[in-house]
């Protein structure tokens, strides 16, 4: 695939996915949400966000940062509406989706910059985004749980501090080795994440110049100290280890971590919710994690 292509083939894919018929896969947005689009300017760049909030707020709301999937070559953050707008609405919390760049055009790192830098410049403004700077976030599916994991890396040194992070069928190893694993034989023939999406993917997203491993989760030394996750699996997805072992990982670094795995569940299951039954349960086991971490329930 060409940079030509990918991108023509994003432009195609994105349309359809963003149009009124493919609600009928992608779920109606939460009817006590609202929807809207907001820029944000960051240095050398300006991003769209996709901002869902509870219809009647009354006070300062949580932040939740989340990165839809796409494999850094494709993908809206349209496609996570019917989720975002739950959990705005029934957390509730101040959603915000970031459109985060694209390779070919913008390879690694810099989607990832542009999720946590996003979150940063959030946090510092408070005010103007009605949110609560001490009960933020992360969480994102497929490369968009790759992009939450690393912010949550790199929070943990740098900030801010974060209370959750929620990990949807995750990508977490960017390197030679990503599809060295049984669960990529097992469902390689699955249409939701044909492998050479994947490899293209790869491809497209990585510069020469730039160590993969420093954008693999997996592959990071200690995986200790970091907030409290969820990690969802789905038993049919080609990725479906990468998610398992990082969150053995983080359990074997002290990390407390609640994995779930689905099994009738595909990757993407949680961005269609018209043709996977699962969807469902797994959006209110995502929504009891944030609801517990975002307002927890004062000491007696």
């Amino acid at each position: 695939m060409t940079d030509d292509e990918a991108i023509a083939a994003r432009e195609q894919a994105n349309r359809a996915g963003s149009s009124r018929l493919a609600r009928i896969v992608t779920g109606r947005p939460d009817r006590h949400a609202r929807i809207e689009q907001a820029t944000i300017d960051l240095p050398g760049r300006r991003l769209t966000l996709r901002v869902h909030r509870p219809k009647r707020p009354d006070r300062r709301l949580p932040l939740i940062v989340s990165f839809h999937g796409g494999a850094f070559i494709a993908g809206t953050a349209a496609q996570n509406d019917w989720l975002n707008s739950r959990l705005a609405a029934h957390c509730p919390a101040v959603v915000v989706s970031v459109e985060y760049r694209l390779a070919p055009e913008h390879p690694l790192p810099e989607p990832v910059d542009d999720g946590y830098d996003t979150l940063v410049r959030i946090v510092d403004d408070p005010v103007g985004w009605g949110i609560d700077p001490a009960a933020v976030a992360v969480m994102g599916e497929s490369v968009g749980g790759m992009i939450a994991a690393l912010i949550a890396l790199r929070a943990r040194k740098d900030g801010p501090p974060l209370r959750a992070q929620v990990l949807n069928y995750p990508t977490t190893d960017w390197t030679e080795t990503m599809t060295d694993y049984p669960s990529i034989t097992e469902n390689a023939a699955n249409p939701t994440l044909p492998l050479s999406r994947l490899r293209a993917g790869r491809k497209l997203s990585l510069q020469p110049t730039l160590d993969p491993r420093d954008v693999s989760p997996l592959s990071f030394e200690s995986l200790a100290d970091l907030p409290p996750a969820l990690v969802v699996t789905a038993a049919l997805d080609p990725v479906a280890d990468h998610g398992r072992l990082y969150a053995e990982r983080l359990r074997g670094d002290g990390t407390h971590v609640r994995m779930t795995c689905w099994p009738r569940a595909t990757h993407t299951f949680l961005s269609t919710p018209g043709l996977v039954p699962a969807a469902r349960p797994a959006s209110r086991e995502i929504l009891s994690f944030l609801r517990d971490r975002l307002h927890p329930a004062p000491r007696g």
